[in-house]
């Protein structure tokens, strides 16, 4: 099932805040992608599992070291691209106007207690009775408060708290579908003078050894060194990413003297089942809703993962082949809910510097390095559900 927005006020997007695996900011993220280089990867700490790992910042330029202490990395992590976004977007110092901006995140669960999880899973490798060890475990060792401390959720609180967001908030989980969601939503709002102007996006952990392990479970996860994404691929590579963006209507921009990075034209959020090419057919079902112009500059988030990755990467082949396609995942690793907003947040600075990007994989060919794009498709199929398209635009002038 498609859902693709429709337009009637113009939707920009004027603020960007990257956090990874590269550092921080948007000439960082923009140089990263011209060089085409991976960033940093961690091969030891979770073998034989590579991870792309963060590359920390002063964190006390936007968070407190009180509110930290109240933080799992990924709120960190989050609550710290937003206050970059905010900054971009000349907002973040205007109380008024984060009082009634709306706030859109995509999140997944908080994190384990690793040592408690550690030592569960120690003891029933050993006991007679798992049944029994689980139930007492549970009832002695997760406590009511730490369960509400990894709600997902609380990434949005943190920021209302931090940066003083408290417009409406909601929150997206679900994995990549999250932040297709959590972008599409924020789109379809601005568009139909639901809201003027909307924080969206995400912070993910790669580095985080339940989530590796629940990746790992499901036969998801490459082992050894990182390789290229392409239609061989055999796994993801996590990477600890941060972004967010914020999204306002073209006529809200103007009066208060902001800026666009490009325009968010059109977002299509698809849910299916996934036999056989299914995914793929609703892409290109979604393409011809949104009527992409020929040779328009595809990049992609995919995710690496076996099968879908090489379904996404061909439906672009045959069905755009004039279309300079780039994949982005590995320079920064899989930030699984950020990865969407991620793509789109890389793809309006390619068009607000007048520059697509040379190969990213050494797959790709050089077909559009030297082009001055006029609009871009951001694609991403999520690793084992949910597909995102979302459209956008130079705007004139800008």
């Amino acid at each position: 099932m498609a859902n693709a927005s429709n337009d009637s006020k113009e939707v920009w997007i004027t603020g960007i805040g990257l956090l990874s695996c590269f550092g921080e900011g948007i000439e960082t993220h923009f140089q990263a992608c011209k060089q085409g280089k991976p960033g940093s990867v961690d091969t030891e700490r979770f073998a034989p599992y590579p991870v792309h790992a963060l590359s920390e910042p002063d964190w006390s330029q936007q968070i407190s070291r009180r509110d930290m202490r109240q933080m799992e990395p990924w709120q960190q992590i989050g609550t710290y691209a937003a206050g970059l976004a905010l900054e971009d977007a000349g907002a973040k110092d205007d109380e008024d106007l984060c009082g009634r901006m709306d706030m859109i995140v995509s999140a997944g669960g908080g994190e384990r207690d690793i040592e408690v999880d550690s030592n569960v899973m120690a003891e029933a490798r050993t006991s007679n009775n798992v049944e029994g060890l689980l139930a007492e475990r549970l009832s002695n060792d997760l406590r009511p408060t730490l369960f509400l401390a990894q709600l997902s959720n609380l990434l949005a609180g943190n920021i209302s708290i931090v940066h003083k967001v408290t417009g409406s908030s909601r929150t997206f989980m679900g994995e990549e579908g999250a932040g297709i969601s959590a972008i599409e939503t924020a789109r379809a709002r601005i568009a139909s003078g639901q809201s003027d102007i909307v924080l969206v996006g995400g912070g993910y952990n790669g580095e985080r050894e339940d989530m590796l392990l629940f990746f790992a479970l499901g036969g998801y996860l490459r082992e050894g060194l990182p390789a290229p994404i392409g239609t061989d691929s055999e796994g993801m590579v996590l990477g600890s990413i941060g972004a967010f963006l914020v999204l306002e209507s073209a006529d809200h921009a103007r009066k208060r003297g902001a800026k666009p990075y490009a325009a968010l034209d059109k977002v299509a959020a698809l849910h299916g089942p996934r036999g056989a090419n299914q995914a793929s057919a609703r892409m290109q079902e979604a393409l011809n809703g949104l009527s992409v112009p020929s040779g328009t500059p595809v990049l992609s988030g995919a995710t690496g993962a076996a099968d879908i990755t090489e379904e996404e990467l061909n439906l672009f082949a045959s069905h755009m082949p004039d279309s300079p396609l780039r994949t982005f995942t590995g320079l920064f690793g899989h930030g699984i809910e950020t990865q969407f907003p991620l793509g789109v947040a890389l793809a309006a600075l390619a068009l607000k510097k007048e520059a697509f990007f040379g190969p990213l994989s050494p797959g790709e060919t050089d077909a559009g390095s030297e082009m001055t794009p006029q609009q871009i498709l951001v694609s991403l199929a999520g690793h084992n559900r949910a597909e995102g398209l979302a459209l956008l635009s130079k705007v004139a002038g800008a």
